[in-house]
Order: structure tokens, then C-alpha cells, then sequence
């Protein structure tokens, strides 16, 4: 199945339309508005009339919209905004955590995109990855370490969330979804860390992640890019191959149909 690549996802508080258009100017592959945690609690309803009122304004834009969770007393009207308006392109479900609760958002006639954020979340993956509606998986890597208590930042802690990046892209791979997104880096200004936790989710194969700075839209796209050494390699490696090598040797290393599907997805991420 194809998929249009994403490798950065720019959240937006609802509550302040007036930064919508710069996060469409960020160069951000997706923008996402936040009724959700950006929102404080007694805001949330001109939250969502903000959104309704600049979606009316500009039909032409296509927005992402991550509702408030399954529970909240906001979710059921936050759907049906997204069911009613054509600029909203997908649906971020957070906390998602079971079926039910893809198929309510999924009723809107919009993709979903459930985040993994919870131990019941993580538990369900195989169930909500399989389920109708569902595009890709993003994963919540800050609320999961809240909810598991683990202690943020510590090594334990990134080994036990390594092994949930592992069942959420296990999961995608199996569902033939499109690569998921993994978590927001909350320290803005630290764009050298960043650039290392992007790195990292990419070596595991995730395709991009969520982000909260217009500033951070860059950094993320610049990690996900291929070295000029890659390229290199790749562009050799698929040059024999085109000669009609099936199995070859560069530079002593042999090249069989495996090597030469990841020179063609090296190039892919151009």
C-alpha cells in the first residue's frame, strides 16, 4: 500500500487561531489543530469555534485535528466538527485504546490517526492497527511514561520505551499502514537533542514525528534526510542493479535483492 511520506506533524492550539497560518508556513508536512492538551479546560469550547470559524474562512486548507480524548466531555462534539467541515483531513485520537472508539472517530468520515499513549493502548495495538479508518499510528511517548511511571529521561525509561516504539512499528508494518509518527521532543530550545532523538527514531523505523515549534520543523527534516555518503552508496548500488546484476559485489560487500530495497528507500526520503 502507498502512503504520502510525513515526516514532521506541527500541533497548533485551537485556542490561538491567529498561529494557524504561520504553522502552515513553517514547512511542517502536516499541521495539526489541538483541541486537546493545549487547551485548558474552560477554553475548549471557543477552542472549537475558533477552529469552525477558520475553517469556514479558508475551504481550501486542509487541517489535521487532534479531539479531546474518548471520555472527555468534549470528544462527541469535537467529532462531529470534524465530521462537518471538508478542510479537516484526518483525525488524531488520543488515548486511543480501543475499537470502539476507532470506529466513532473513523464515523466522521476521516482518517484516523491513533496515538499509543497508554498502557491499554499499547496492549490493544494489534486490534486498533487492524482497525477500518486507521492511517497511521502515532506514538505518545511522554503520556506513556506517565502512565507506566517511569522515570523521565533515565536509561531504564528509554529502554522501556524502545520496546513500545518496537510493538508500534511491528504493528503498522503488519496493518500496511504508513509509517508512524513518534512523539513530540518537548525542550524547544535544544535542537541538538532533537536532532538526536529524531535520528534515533528513524534508525528504528519510524518516518517522521509530532512536534510543538515551528522551529523544531527543520531540525526533524533535516535528521530524517540522507547523508551525502548514503546517497552515494545508494545511487551505486542501484546502478548495478539496473545492469541487471541480481547479486553483485561493491566495494566487498555482496549486493542481493535486500541490500538493493534499502538503496531504493534511501532515496525515497530525498
Amino acid at each position: 500500500m502507498n502512503h504520502d511520506s510525513v515526516r514532521s506533524a506541527l500541533f497548533v492550539p485551537a485556542s490561538r487561531p491567529e498561529r494557524i497560518p504561520k504553522a502552515l508556513a513553517s514547512g511542517a508536512d502536516r499541521v495539526i489543530v489541538d483541541l486537546e492538551d493545549a487547551v485548558e479546560e474552560a477554553a475548549k469550547e471557543q477552542a472549537r469555534d475558533n477552529l469552525a470559524i477558520f475553517l469556514q474562512q479558508h475551504p481550501d486548507i486542509q487541517l489535521l485535528v487532534r479531539a479531546n480524548a474518548p471520555g472527555h466531555w468534549a470528544h462527541e462534539a469535537d467529532l462531529a466538527l470534524c465530521r462537518r467541515h471538508p478542510g479537516v483531513s484526518g483525525i488524531l485520537l488520543p488515548k486511543a485504546e480501543t475499537v470502539e472508539q476507532i470506529r466513532l472517530a473513523h464515523d466522521s468520515g476521516k482518517p484516523v490517526w491513533p496515538i499509543i499513549e497508554s498502557a491499554q493502548g499499547l496492549l490493544a495495538l494489534p486490534r486498533l492497527a487492524a482497525s477500518e479508518g486507521v492511517e497511521r499510528l502515532c506514538f505518545g511517548s511522554l503520556d506513556l511514561g506517565l502512565d507506566l511511571n517511569l522515570r523521565s529521561g533515565s536509561e531504564a525509561a528509554e529502554q522501556v520505551l524502545s520496546h513500545a516504539r518496537y510493538a508500534v512499528l511491528l504493528h503498522s508494518r503488519v496493518a500496511a499502514l504508513a509509517a508512524p509518527l513518534d512523539g513530540v521532543y518537548p525542550a524547544i530550545q535544544d535542537a541538538e537533542g532533537l536532532r538526536r532523538a529524531i535520528e534515533s527514531a528513524r534508525d528504528q523505523g519510524f518516518g517522521g514525528a509530532l512536534c510543538i515549534h515551528p522551529g523544531q520543523v527543520e531540525t526533524i527534516h533535516a535528521a530524517l534526510r540522507p547523508s551525502r555518503e548514503e546517497l552515494e552508496w545508494a545511487r551505486r548500488v542501484l546502478q548495478g542493479a539496473d545492469q541487471g546484476c541480481g547479486v553483485f559485489v561493491l566495494d566487498g560487500q555482496m549486493i542481493d535483492a535486500p541490500v538493493i530495497g534499502r538503496a531504493r528507500s534511501i532515496l525515497q526520503r530525498l
